[in-house]
């Protein structure tokens, strides 16, 4: 599979990103989001079949070739949020939309809530809002990340000795993924060391969250959306398996689309790609 796209670094304030650019520099403005520990590989089969847009496909920070936080960082969510409006703003652009999977989804929720002035519309894949905490458990998730954060510096990333090893556990890691989409995503995601190949992911990616958002922040930020929002079910992935997902689905004014395939339906086969490209087409064909 061969894909057309521009390779590009975005020198932000505060840290430099790695990018892929598909469509005509005239179109629609677009920046798109990956999963956790995914890439800008995700968009590979999508990104080229969405007519009339201008996309810019991040790897977030920590992730693909982006650069890692500095010592001491975080990967908060809301510092994500933080991050694609630094980058809209290096393009000049004071409205733009948003394509998210998984965790990309949630930080365009995020950030469209937060500044509808600069959200024209939003495309989401397979994810809305994140994994949530109560008041009551906060004290002991914020102990467990303290000890897991101690623990990091004695631990190592895997080490494969074979590309083929790197991609079977690709395959099978969070969000489960076809052969061929886990060969695009550890084309990006690998790199050499000694003995073999191992990930560039910033290992504190790995982390517990010392602090998540209550199901009502959560609820909050998703009602507080004013543009309209383009969102893909997966019928085999991982939103509708979030409890109370549904029931807050029933209240939003939301364009839901529900396909076969799994959590990367938009990048496992062509057919998926496909599937998806048609609805966000038309979707973008209203904007």
């Amino acid at each position: 599979m061969s894909t057309a796209f521009e390779e590009v670094r975005l020198r932000l304030p505060h840290i430099e990103l790695a990018a892929h650019l598909f469509g005509p520099e005239d179109g629609l403005p677009v920046i798109a989001l990956h999963g956790w520990l995914d890439n800008a590989m995700t968009y590979a089969r999508l990104a080229p079949k969405l007519k009339g847009l201008r996309i810019v496909a991040l790897d977030l920070a920590g992730h693909g070739h982006s650069d890692h936080r500095p010592a001491g960082g975080s990967y908060a969510i809301w510092d994500y949020v933080h991050d694609v409006l630094q980058v809209a703003e290096q393009f000049g652009w004071q409205r733009f939309s948003l394509l998210g999977h998984s965790m990309g989804a949630i930080v365009s929720v995020l950030l469209a809530a937060a500044m509808p002035e600069r959200v024209e519309r939003l495309a989401l894949i397979d994810g809305l809002i994140p994994y949530t905490g109560e008041a009551d458990s906060a004290p002991a998730k914020l102990g467990e990340a303290l000890k897991a954060q101690l623990a990091l510096a004695g631990k190592s990333k895997p080490v494969y000795g074979q590309l083929e090893r790197a991609v079977a556990a690709r395959m099978q890691g969070v969000g489960a993924v076809s052969l061929e989409a886990a060969e695009l995503l550890a084309g990006r995601g690998l790199m050499p060391v000694p003995g073999g190949y191992t990930w560039r992911t910033d290992a504190r990616l790995t982390l517990p969250s010392p602090l998540r958002l209550t199901l009502a922040h959560a609820h909050s930020f998703v009602q507080s959306v004013q543009c309209p929002v383009s969102l893909i079910l997966a019928q085999q992935g991982m939103l509708q398996a979030q409890p109370g997902v549904a029931q807050l689905l029933e209240k939003l004014p939301f364009e839901l689309h529900s396909l076969p395939g799994g959590h990367h339906l938009h990048l496992d086969d062509e057919a998926g790609a496909q599937a998806v490209a048609d609805c966000f087409n038309r979707f973008f064909a209203k904007a």
